[in-house]
């Protein structure tokens, strides 16, 4: 059973930083693409970013390049996003997703299937 974690939001000024961190499980983590996304009140879902199976791939969405890295480690299934100087228009829940398919890299939010419960991220100006 496929089980996805996320945890480190919190509240933080803007300028400021937080590290989310996903726990994997459930599956061979490195098989597959990962991605965050983001909901933000009131909107649809955002994809944010991805990273292939070696982390030979990453790639941002406008809104959020040069100021967010993500990252992995196979060994430990686990998933980061480092956000760095964050905007009051980060402010959002934000999910870690499982790639669609093994070996599959993709950056739109249809290549990703599985999401964890999300971590809330508030952004204060």
């Amino acid at each position: 059973q496929v089980q996805l974690v996320e945890s480190g939001g919190g509240l933080v000024q803007a300028g400021g930083s937080l590290k989310l961190s996903c726990a994997a499980s459930g599956f061979t983590f490195s098989s597959y693409a990962m991605s965050w996304v983001r909901r933000a009140p009131g909107k649809d879902l955002e994809w944010v970013s991805s990273i292939s199976t070696r982390s030979l791939i990453t790639t941002y969405a406008d809104s959020v390049k040069g100021r967010f890295t993500i990252s992995r480690d196979n060994a430990k299934n686990t998933l980061w996003l480092q956000m760095n100087s964050l905007k009051p228009e980060d402010t959002a829940v934000y999910y870690c997703a499982k790639g669609r398919a093994p070996f599959k890299y993709g950056y739109n939010l249809q290549d990703y299937d599985y999401w964890g419960q999300g971590t809330q991220v508030t952004v204060s100006s």
